[in-house]
């Protein structure tokens, strides 16, 4: 069995690492002990990217229980938690991943999971759907079906689809409700404090907070910030409706150039490119810190801070430190890429439970109905989604009313006025 991790004896972590998820994300264990005899997945190649944490664990571990072969490699340079890849590794899955990659390490990885020549594809930043499709058309051509994890690579997968050049179905798993609205909001919302407080121990209290994006991401942010203390919390926006909603959820709102000035801590959440550059760097204070949230290192534009200092340094481990030619000092956490994973350990593992049960049945899903998808990006069936949300109800020992048989008719008639 082909492997490639940084130590494998450092399994013996990693899977204690991996019970204490397992204990915390209840669905998917359901849904593990549902399959693992029936193995529904039997004889499928599951080829998947992401970040490899103990909760990818558990997804990868339910989706073998359930009768697959997974290849799986990391989808960002460094959030790889080397304890867990080579639990995975000694346990029979083909991993592909550490942590402090180097660009060229990472595609070697990906490549390594293409060139599997998977039947289902699990990505999450579309970086391994890109792959196939751009060097393994052939490959690409034979896969039943993809999913997908992130607002940015569901965003990738839709340009794709709109050139017309999509080889396979592709659900969004980040549409379903029960991933956007739990998974982005309340777990990017908590996880990127903490990947900052444990880069910076600063105190959130009394700062002022500029939150870049107020989509479901940038909604979680904004709140917790204002849930530790911030004294202000600034939201730039570039969607007038989304602007709105950040004002009435009592936010303040301004443009970049004008929070620029303002800011103590700058946090992106777009998944755009350039989101602050130079002409915000030139106006920041003295001190300023810069973290990203979005999926990519591309929001805090690191060309024009590397051109605008005249020295930098690693201060600590995940805060680099530039100094700019009139003296001023930004601090950039965590080399701009995401730093809830970077210098945190991501979502907690309640959260990803739903996140991944998601995943699970967009597998099973895409096996049962391959003939009849087509190629494009599809949402998750309601009723799947709102199975995870049960399930988790019940594991929380949560009770919710049902319809009675007149208010569902009542619901399906056109006839019941004033």
């Amino acid at each position: 069995m082909e492997f490639k991790v940084r130590d494998i004896s450092l399994a013996s972590s990693g899977e204690l690492k991996i019970a204490w998820a397992e204990k915390n994300m209840p669905v998917l264990m359901l849904l593990r002990k549902k399959y693992s005899e029936s193995k529904p997945l039997k004889g499928v190649k599951i080829g998947a990217v992401l970040h490899v944490t103990k909760e990818t664990a558990v997804l990868v571990l339910t989706l073998r229980e359930a009768g697959a072969e997974v290849y799986l490699a990391g989808s960002n340079p460094l959030s790889t938690q080397d304890d867990v890849a080579a639990a995975l590794a000694t346990r029979g899955i083909h991993v592909y991943a550490w942590r402090g990659q180097n660009s060229d390490e990472y595609y070697w990885c990906i490549t390594k999971i293409a060139e599997s020549k998977p039947d289902i594809v699990i990505d999450d930043g579309a970086d391994l759907h890109a792959v196939l499709h751009e060097k393994y058309p052939d490959i690409a051509s034979n896969v039943i079906g993809g999913t997908e994890e992130t607002t940015t690579g569901v965003n990738r997968l839709r340009a794709l689809e709109n050139e017309g050049l999509l080889k396979y179905p592709v659900i969004a798993v980040n549409d379903s409700y029960t991933k956007h609205m739990f998974d982005n909001r309340y777990g990017t919302g908590q996880s990127t404090f903490d990947g900052i407080l444990r880069a910076t121990n600063i105190l959130v209290a009394g700062k002022i907070v500029v939150v870049a994006g107020y989509g479901w991401v940038g909604k979680g942010i904004a709140g917790r910030a204002r849930g530790l203390g911030a004294r202000r919390v600034i939201v730039t926006e570039v969607d007038p409706i989304r602007a709105l909603e950040a004002v009435y959820d009592g936010f303040e709102v301004m443009p970049m150039k004008e929070a620029a000035s303002i800011g103590d801590v700058f946090i992106t959440a777009t998944g755009n490119i350039a989101v602050i550059r130079r002409e915000h760097f030139e106006k920041m204070k003295d001190g300023a810190i810069l973290a990203n949230a979005g999926h990519f290192n591309v929001e805090i534009w690191i060309p024009d801070l590397e051109e605008l200092s005249v020295e930098k340094r690693q201060i600590l481990p995940y805060v680099t430190e530039y100094t700019l030619k009139d003296g001023r000092k930004l601090y950039l956490l965590a080399e701009g890429r995401l730093v809830n994973l970077v210098a945190a350990e991501g979502h907690p593992s309640e959260v990803m439970d739903m996140s991944f049960a998601n995943q699970f049945l967009a597998v099973k899903y895409l096996l049962e109905n391959k003939s009849r998808l087509g190629n494009r990006v599809l949402r998750l069936p309601r009723e799947l989604d709102e199975m995870v949300a049960r399930l988790k109800l019940e594991s929380m020992g949560i009770e919710i009313d049902e319809l009675t048989p007149r208010q569902r008719e009542y619901l399906s008639s056109w006839k019941y006025g004033t």
